[in-house]
């Protein structure tokens, strides 16, 4: 392991040059963000608080009474009268300047022209993600997704928990990713960046529109948050519990409420947290717990009661990752340990450097969540210990992604190949009731999805279908002969991955 030098210099490192912490925020300032050219540092002008210049208030003379003083006392009112003028007359009024108003949350609602986002990372259990919002009102100030926020021209600090945005088209344009020709169902994780659940989750109610709609098509979901809102969902997440389509996820860092109104102000209590896990177990929602972030002498002695209380709940899953200080995180948490544990902040930073290999930050694949060295395993251990004492994770669960149904687009038409394969059943049948039946379904021909299920349909000469259920008219289409671009697009065409419509 590489040799960590323990030694930090005074200035913004250290304890008491640590900003004052916000009541109900988790990051103590504004840290500028890397893409940032210019630097704004905060100084003394010399105003007082009365407004007026420091050099005119200690300049002005006091008032001196008009009675004239006896003859014997004249050199003693010249002295007092001198020492007076010395004297500042204008009142200083208290300094409101060391105690700003706390910020306020403000929600911008912009139009996305996409919602799902796509990862091929090896150590993460999700290939496609959506994110109703940007930015988090939880205020957790370890969260990994602060430096998102720098993208905006804005602040991972306390921008990232006021300045929100909500991408109020987020359903409609789920919909219409959903419903594109070619699109092959996989698991959709709701949450990946910043919590679908937070407070303004209440009033937007993006997160519930996109459950709405994967109980539509049928599609698979899986949730991560921190929030006991999500309870408020239970009628869908039952629905789609009863066709194995969902799984929650609820993070849990610390079972102490004072902690968690420090580490993460806005989410739920703990003890709430823990009521929803016992309210979706009872609904039959398959529900895990993520003991995430594990901080080193923060919270990493409550890992095993975190554990013990979920599954008490009824939790029947369980991980944990180590925390992560991508960017501007690394000022950020750094501020706040001052802020709020003063007497173990480079006890808890020299720690982080053992678990990263020497660096505050590990963005290497295969250790970036778990961290490496002795400490590292010994926090395996410990999991491992803990989750087969208490029967986690002894199933594993896979998500049903073959009942999916491409929603119809809005504005959708009939299509001509339902309209073929309706006429195909109806020459098939040469019963009078039949062909009255298939008069009857012909309107409903139209709202049909595009490609069904069934594997006769549209069946190829060659046994290949695309995957829009259109047939390979001379079946498998030639490869030889193509380059660039239009390779790669029949390559995936003689695999049935592209549409003919793409």
């Amino acid at each position: 392991m590489a040799r960590t030098d323990h030694s930090f210099p005074a200035g913004s490192g250290s304890p008491a040059a640590a900003p004052a912490a916000l009541r109900g925020r988790g990051a103590v300032t504004n840290v500028r963000h890397r893409f940032q050219r210019d630097e704004r540092v905060q100084v003394d002008d010399g105003w007082s608080a009365s407004g007026l210049p420091a050099d005119f208030v200690d300049s002005v003379p006091d008032s001196i009474s008009d009675v004239s003083p006896p003859a014997g006392q004249a050199v003693a009112v010249e002295q007092t009268a001198g020492a007076a003028a010395r004297a500042a007359v204008i009142p200083i009024l208290p300094d409101t300047r060391s105690a700003p108003p706390a910020p306020k949350t403000t929600v911008t609602a912009e139009e996305a022209r996409k919602i799902l986002s796509r990862n091929d990372s090896p150590d993460i259990p999700f290939e496609v993600a959506a994110n109703p919002y940007r930015g988090c009102e939880h205020g957790c100030v370890y969260c990994y997704a602060r430096p998102t926020h720098s993208y905006l021209g804005y602040s991972p600090g306390l921008d990232f928990e006021t300045r929100l945005v909500a991408k109020a088209n987020a359903v409609e344009a789920l919909r219409a990713e959903l419903a594109r020709p070619g699109y092959k169902p996989s698991p959709i994780n709701i949450g990946s960046a910043t919590d679908a659940y937070q407070p303004i989750e209440r009033d937007w109610r993006l997160t519930r529109g996109m459950l709405e709609l994967a109980l539509e098509t049928r599609h698979p979901v899986t949730i991560v948050t921190k929030n006991a809102l999500v309870a408020r969902d239970l009628d869908l997440l039952a629905a789609l519990a009863q066709q194995n389509l969902v799984v929650v996820y609820i993070s849990i860092t610390t079972l102490d409420a004072g902690m968690a109104r420090t580490l993460e102000p806005r989410a739920a209590a703990p003890w709430r947290r823990l009521e929803a896990v016992r309210s979706l177990t009872d609904a039959g929602v398959p529900v895990g717990v993520l003991v995430a972030p594990v901080i080193p002498f923060i919270n990493d002695e409550s890992m095993e009661h975190i554990l013990q209380e979920a599954k008490a709940a009824g939790a029947h899953y369980a991980s944990y990752t180590v925390l992560r200080l991508p960017w501007e995180v690394k000022t950020l948490f750094e501020d706040w340990l001052n802020a709020h544990y003063p007497d173990r902040a480079q006890r808890v930073l020299h720690r982080i450097e053992d678990l990263r290999n020497g660096r505050r930050n590990d963005p290497n694949f295969g250790s970036r969540m778990r961290g490496t060295g002795i400490w590292a395993d010994l926090l395996r251990q410990r999991f491992a210990v803990a989750t087969r004492k208490l029967g986690l994770n002894r199933t594993r669960l896979s998500l049903d992604c073959s009942r999916f149904v491409p929603p119809a687009g809005p504005g959708a038409s009939a299509s001509l190949f339902d309209a073929a394969a309706s006429g195909a059943t109806t020459h098939a049948t040469t019963s009078a009731a039949t062909a009255t039946a298939t008069a009857a379904a012909a309107p409903a021909a139209g709202n049909a999805p595009r490609g069904g299920n069934d594997a006769t349909e549209f069946q190829s000469p060659a046994g290949v279908k695309a995957s829009s259920g259109v047939p390979f008219p001379g079946g498998l289409p030639a490869v030889s002969g193509a380059y660039g671009r239009g390779a790669r697009q029949l390559r995936a065409m003689a695999a049935g991955q592209l549409s003919l419509f793409d």
